[in-house]
This record gives structure tokens, sequence and C-alpha cells, in this order.
């Protein structure tokens, strides 16, 4: 009976001594498709299984089970892996827990139910978050207006905004391609839909569908939004009952001196902004930057702000990359002037240089939101009608990772932030 407790305690000690993980690394040099590296840790997720992200370990690595499964799905998927012991693997935790060391491995527990706001027949190049979230084979379903306005966004944990122009503007594009067949189309397609909701106006529609969704983030949920669906709406909350909208927008003039009616209480991210008020100037107002830029394309380039991961995890997520210095890119909204961010935002990414923030984040009552400037990380100019980015081209994009960056944030066990 002796020698039988003797072999299991044996035995117990050497399975322990052999158990081993898989590592995902995220650094420069040992990932060949960083992106991807996302979707698999999000299937892993849906397995319900946990997953630990090793924030400023190796540009942000993964640890893993280590199960069959997992490894078919690496191979499958074209994800560098390393499958470490567990000896191995208390190591680099100990390494990692250590006073001296700007880390945390930070738990993910599940996978975030994901939602597109953005309308039907829009293609996936249109929006760098579909695209991304369709290459790293991530799931998602799209919801609009009608969805919104009914509640929808209650099934949800995470929420991308398309860009849209939630001030009833369409984008502000009326100068340069009012007569365009597709400007007019969208535009009678709005209204109908405004109508079919019960309202007379498209902007008074958008409206409420901007305040359902910060209801939404009040409430607990994530938001990401990219391009002009940041500024748009941040404005649509501040004109709450005013009329910004000129004649050719719906039909009849806009309030007399309504930027003195601008509530900036209301907004999420942005104060004292002044708003552009002419119709053929492509700009919603002066949080952009885009027309203030005097930036070398070739230099353009934007840098991660640097956090404790300790003391404060969720920013230190949110800026996870293989580099602290990132490509820039334009869009409608390219980046926010630093002095129109409110001083509860915080800023992850700014080019100092030109005083502007290219990537932000807060806190909404019970829930978070991010806004990030530019249309594509891998599009410096895009412009309608340009073809669509290829991602198996830019696998490794450090400004595509921050998108997923944020769609793993839900996935978090969280921490009070100290900051």
């Amino acid at each position: 009976m002796k020698k039988i407790f003797v072999f299991i305690i044996f035995a117990f000690f050497s399975i322990k001594s052999f158990a081993s993980y898989i590592l995902i690394p995220m650094d420069v040099d040992f990932q060949k498709n960083h992106l991807k590296a996302y979707g698999l840790t999000y299937w892993v997720l849906s397995k319900e299984l946990k997953v630990k992200w090793l924030l400023n370990y190796r540009g942000g690595s993964f640890l893993l089970p280590d199960t069959e499964a997992i490894l078919r799905e690496c191979q499958i998927r074209g994800v560098s892996y390393e499958v470490i012991s567990d000896a191995k693997t208390e190591s680099i935790l100990e390494e990692i827990n250590s006073p001296s060391q700007n880390m945390e491995a930070v738990v993910l527990e599940k996978a975030p139910k994901i939602a597109v706001y953005t309308p039907s027949g829009k293609l996936p190049w249109d929006d760098a978050v579909t695209m991304v979230l369709q290459y790293a084979e991530i799931p998602y379903e799209t919801v609009y207006d009608e969805e919104v306005l009914n509640d929808g966004l209650l099934l949800f944990d995470w929420l991308h905004l398309h860009h849209e122009d939630f001030t009833g503007q369409y984008g502000k594009f009326y100068a340069s391609y009012r007569a365009a067949s597709w400007y007019i189309e969208e535009k009678k397609e709005a209204e109908q839909l405004a109508a079919k909701l019960g309202y007379n106006k498209v902007s008074e529609e958008k409206r409420d569908v901007a305040l359902k969704i910060r209801d939404y983030v009040i409430g607990g949920g994530f938001m990401f939004a990219m391009c002009s669906a940041t500024d748009s709406f941040d404005i649509a909350l501040s004109a709450e009952g005013v009329d910004i909208c000129e004649p050719m927008f719906d039909g009849d003039a806009s309030d007399a001196g309504y930027q003195n009616k601008i509530d900036f209480n209301k907004t999420f991210a942005f104060t004292n902004f002044i708003l552009e008020r002419n119709p053929m100037v492509y700009e919603f107002s002066s949080i952009d930057t885009t027309q203030k830029r005097y930036v070398n394309p070739t230099t353009d380039y934007f840098s991660l702000m640097e956090f404790s991961a300790k003391w404060d995890p969720i920013p230190t997520m949110l800026c996870q990359n293989h580099t602290a210095l990132v490509k820039g890119f334009m869009g409608q909204t390219t980046a926010f002037t630093r002095d129109e961010i409110k001083s509860n935002v915080l800023v992850l990414g700014e080019n100092k240089s030109n005083g502007e923030a290219k990537y932000i984040h807060g806190i909404k009552g019970k829930g978070f939101f991010t806004f990030y400037g530019g249309h594509d990380p891998e599009d410096y100019k895009h412009r309608v009608g340009d073809a669509k980015t290829e991602l198996d081209l830019h696998s490794t994009s450090p400004g595509y990772r921050l998108i997923l960056n944020n769609v793993l944030f839900p996935a978090a066990k969280k921490k009070k932030q100290k900051t």
C-alpha cells in the first residue's frame, strides 16, 4: 500500500513537471501573424477556456492551455507559437509579478459578443474594424438604427461604430458628391428609414440613436469608434434639441446662434469645440486636425503612451504592441485637437509635434469608450472608391493591433484603474 502511495505521489509531480502551456509571442521577431493571433485567442475563449494576457511581456503575449485542438488551430491559422513547460511558465509569471518589472498578467475569461453598427449593403473594406474582424476570424453581428432604437444593444458586450455621421449632415460630402448617384441614394435611404421609424428628420433620428448608444455605454457597454463616428457622435450629443443642419441636409434653416447652445457637459470626450457650419467644407468641427496638419506623410507617426501595467492595466492593455511608434493614417477625422479633449479622458497615442491625439480612452458611467482617429491603418489617405486593403500583406500591422486590443478588452477580469 505504501509503495502504491509513493508511486501516485511520484506520478503527480512527474506530470506537473512535464505539464506545458502554449505561449503566443507577440514581439516583432517571433510572431508572423499578429492579427490572427487575436482571432486564435478569441477562439480559445469561445471554448470556455481562460487565457492570460501577458502585458508588456514580449509585445503583449498570450498564454494558452496546451491542447491538441489549440495547437492544430495555431497551425491552421498560421500563428507562431511556443510550447513551454510548467517550470518555464512559472518562471515567466514570476518575472512578470516582480515589482521591478512593468508587466502584468491579466486573465481573459469570456469571449465578448460583438456588434458592428453599420448600414446594410456596406462592403467589409469600407470599415477597418469589420475588415480586421473578418481577417482575424472573430465573429460579429451587424446592427443599425432600428435595432439600436429597440434596445438591441443590450445583447452585446462590445460595439463598434462604423464611419457614421450622427449629426444628420450625410458625412459633409455635399460639396464634392451631391450629384453622385451613391450620395443621392444614401440620402434617400436615410430619409426613408427615418420616416419608417417615425421621425421627420434624419438628424433627429440619428440624435436618438446616439442617445441610445450613450445609454448603452453608461449601463456598462464597451464602445469603440473610428474616424467620423468619433467627433460626430459627441457633436450629436452636445446638440441635443438644437438644429445645427443647413437646409440642404434637413429642409429648413439651422437655429440662429446654435454654437452658443451647444452643451459640452453632454459629450463623452470633447469640449469647447467650434462647429463648422459651412456645408461646402468637408469638416464637422475644430475637433479634427485634418486641415490643421503640417506633417510630412513619410514621417507621420504617433507614439503610444506608457502606463504602469500593475496600477493601470486598462490603458496598458489597450496600448499593447510590438512597437511604441505607429505609422499615422488619415481619415475624415484624422486625429483630435489636444486642447479640446476633456481632462478626464486618457490620451493613449499622440503626435506631440502636431499637438494632436490619435487614440483616446475614457469611462462613462459603468462603461468604457475608445476613439481612434483615421480611416484605415494601412491606407494612408483612403478615398471614396479606393481599392480594399489586403490584410494578408499587413498581418503584423501595429495600427490594426490597436483595434484588436479593444476587441479583447471586455474579456478581461477587471481591476480598478488608478490613473
